[in-house]
């Protein structure tokens, strides 16, 4: 989810009320097996801090492939630890999409890693080129802001500081149109480019597990609309259905299979029907949590009231809720 600017911060103060992911046990002391050579970092909601979302490790023949890098130091040292724990380097990181929580750690990654060859969406160079210096110019002002609480003051610092690293965070390979067969580290991947939940989402889809990794183009507890194209995503998820994955790993959540990848679209698909009734955003967003069923724990029902709420008055309901149509996010 993006943090980039104050409204999203509002956002992400709300999932502090979801419980962080718990781990489960694993024969490495912080990565998660899916086994055929993957390892999942989950991404975390501490209550006091922006999140960091979904990191996946793809075991090649010459080296290691990171999905998204995520935005703390932590979770990007814990990258780092794991491959020296295995012995391999680090070849290659692909970022799904522009967001801090998905690319902040490149520029740690690089620090260590000179040489290391980023993949992403052009979007990232057009974010870091003509958002970033703006998103910067909100968070100093909430800096400024003597009403700004400390726990939101820290989260702000983390992101200035990544904003200093900007340059750092740019692909040195774009990928953009039809999906693409490519050899990292010597692991067979396809790469497909959308618009959807951002004007540059990548998913990867790697042919000896099944397993589909899609970024923020699929997320809980609710979809992050903050720089959707609503339209455009819903059309996205169907080219995603019918790709041939076993599993699917979200942006944010637990691996899903396809029975609950098709569950949670579903409830995509109604909630943005509901969006555009004249339904109350509340009776949408308990039909939102019916729809999930046990996707959401109880704890994270409050949450998706509240974050579907102001994402109906901000986004889906909002005069200009097409402005992430174009294919340049304008």
């Amino acid at each position: 989810m993006p943090a980039m600017r104050p409204l999203p911060l509002l956002v992400a103060a709300l999932l502090g009320a979801c419980a962080a992911i718990p781990p489960t046990p694993t024969n490495d002391p912080v990565l998660q097996p899916l086994g055929h050579g993957l390892w999942l970092l989950p991404g975390r909601f501490p209550r006091d801090r922006q999140p960091d979302g979904n990191s996946l490790v793809l075991e090649g023949q010459t080296g290691l492939v990171l999905v998204d890098s995520g935005r703390h130091a932590e979770h990007s040292q814990a990258l780092l630890d794991f491959a020296a724990r295995r012995g391999r380097p680090i070849t290659h990181v692909v970022n799904t999409h522009w967001h801090l929580d998905h690319l902040g750690g490149n520029a740690r990654l690089r620090d260590a890693l000179p040489g290391l060859e980023v993949i992403g969406s052009p979007a990232v160079a057009r974010a870091v080129g003509e958002r970033f210096a703006t998103f910067r110019r909100d968070l100093e002002g909430m800096l400024a802001d003597p009403k700004t609480t400390a726990d939101v003051r820290e989260m702000i610092r983390v992101d200035l500081a990544l904003y200093d690293r900007a340059a750092a965070l740019v692909p040195t390979r774009s990928i953009d149109g039809p999906p693409q067969a490519l050899s990292l580290a010597g692991r067979e991947l396809t790469i497909g480019h959308e618009t959807a939940a951002s004007d540059g989402d990548l998913w990867i889809f790697d042919r000896a597990s099944g397993v589909l990794a899609v970024g923020d183009l699929v997320t809980l507890p609710v979809p992050f609309l903050d720089t959707a194209c609503p339209a455009r995503w819903r059309e996205a998820l169907g080219r995603i259905d019918a790709l041939p994955f076993g599993r699917l790993l979200p942006g944010h959540g637990p691996v899903m299979d396809r029975s609950t990848w098709r569950r949670w679209r579903a409830g995509f698909d109604a909630l943005l029907d509901c969006a555009a009734s004249d339904a109350p955003a509340r009776t949408c967003s308990a039909r939102w949590i019916e729809d999930l069923g046990p996707l959401l724990a109880p704890p994270e029902h409050a949450v998706a009231h509240g974050m579907i709420g102001h994402y109906f008055a901000q986004r889906l309901r909002a005069p200009d809720r097409d402005r992430f149509c174009s294919a340049a996010g304008a």
